[in-house]
């Protein structure tokens, strides 16, 4: 199995309501691959590198499941449209 392969197959083990998951390869590399299932939103794809080592360490899946939920979290602090920190930058 290839390291795309393996982490395709990881991300087929997790359905959510609102993202979708998938991986492709980039540079040469693994990337992690999040979006909205919603497109009419208009938000950006996530992508997050999935280094070698961690795809042929025999606990993958676990690591894997942390990597993906902190992504998951940085994705969906990036959609936020107002923060107190940016309003506090304005003139």
């Amino acid at each position: 199995m290839t390291p795309l392969e393996k982490v395709l197959a990881e991300t087929r083990r997790y359905q959510h309501a609102l993202l979708d998951f998938s991986a492709r390869e980039h540079n040469g590399a693994v990337e992690l691959v999040i979006s909205i299932k919603d497109d009419r939103l208009g938000l950006h794809t996530y992508y997050a590198p999935v280094h070698a080592r961690d795809i042929e360490h025999p606990q993958f899946a676990w690591t894997f499941q942390r990597y993906l939920y902190d992504c998951m979290h940085d994705y969906l602090v990036e959609m936020f449209l107002e923060t107190p920190q940016n309003r506090e930058q304005r003139p």
